[in-house]
């Protein structure tokens, strides 16, 4: 009931102020006036109209046709036309000028550009997309982290305009100065006053002189393929080097066969003739011996 109730309180300041607005909570208490009316809602709050969307623990609207929207706790919410999210600790919304302005701990994203920034209090403006970014400011987009005290981002035009000890980490490069300028789109920086920089040499990837290297050891290879004795060389160093000799060995048995199977007439033949030779040989020693002539 006190949702429904909420809802159609909504609705005459809506069709006055020409936005509908819808919201949300646990519990909501409000007076409405001619000229002032406020409505308080606590406990998983929530407020929503055209452009923005708002969540928090306790949110409050105030002002002439409830102009003015302040949220407190754990605030989250959207921007629906600039496609921008933001968490921080209370937010405060001019529905007239359409300027939000967070506090505490603020953390905004744009979403379109993958744009990320941190500070402790940025003040967007819906009509001309700008943030202007106070305290403790990180923004970081690709390769660059932006740090400063003061920062005006621009979403349209894509630059970042910086001042309050600002500096630019780009990687292993850095540089500082008293006001630097970033076109997000482009990464071109503008540095004045002061100005001070670290840039890092490029070294060559090992991995792509290796590759290279291998590269041409193998085209090398393939342009002078091994000489013949090289493959020779390598073929009687292999392990199949020992399997020659059981070859070698086996040529042994087939010469004791070959020698077997010859012509036995031969065989006689020649056992003859060595035994003559040997009959000849013994009476030529003994006929030279003078002992035995006696």
């Amino acid at each position: 009931m006190k949702k429904l109730i909420s809802i159609i309180f909504a609705l005459v300041p809506a069709m006055i102020f020409c936005e509908e607005i819808t919201f949300t909570a646990d519990f909501m208490s409000g007076t409405a006036g001619s000229k002032t009316d406020t409505t308080t809602l606590e406990g998983n709050a929530t407020v929503q109209t055209s452009s923005m969307n708002i969540s928090a623990d306790a949110i409050e609207l105030s002002g002439e046709d409830f102009r003015f929207i302040t949220a407190t706790g754990t605030v989250s919410g959207s921007i629906t036309e600039s496609q921008m999210d933001f968490t921080c600790g209370k937010l405060k919304y001019d529905r007239q000028t359409k300027v939000a302005q967070l506090e505490d701990a603020v953390h905004l994203v744009d979403v379109a550009n993958e744009v990320t920034a941190d500070a402790q209090i940025i003040e967007y403006n819906q009509n001309s997309e700008t943030a202007v970014m106070q305290i403790e400011i990180t923004l970081t987009q690709k390769d660059n982290v932006c740090t400063s005290a003061f920062a005006i981002y621009k979403k349209s035009e894509q630059k970042l305009e910086m001042s309050g000890n600002p500096k630019i980490q780009q990687g292993t490069d850095s540089f500082r100065a008293q006001e630097i300028t970033l076109n997000l789109e482009t990464q071109e920086i503008t540095l004045d006053g002061r100005v001070k920089g670290t840039v890092s040499d490029s070294k060559p990837a090992k991995t792509e002189t290796d590759t290279e290297s291998a590269e041409s050891e193998t085209a090398s290879q393939a342009e002078n393929p091994p000489s013949e004795s090289e493959i020779s060389s390598q073929a009687e160093n292999s392990p199949s080097d020992g399997e020659s000799s059981p070859q070698n060995e086996n040529s042994l048995p087939e010469s004791k066969n070959s020698a077997q199977n010859e012509n036995p007439s031969q065989i006689k033949n020649i056992q003859e003739d060595s035994q003559q030779t040997s009959e000849k040989n013994t009476k030529s020693d003994s006929e030279n011996d003078p002992s035995a002539k006696s």
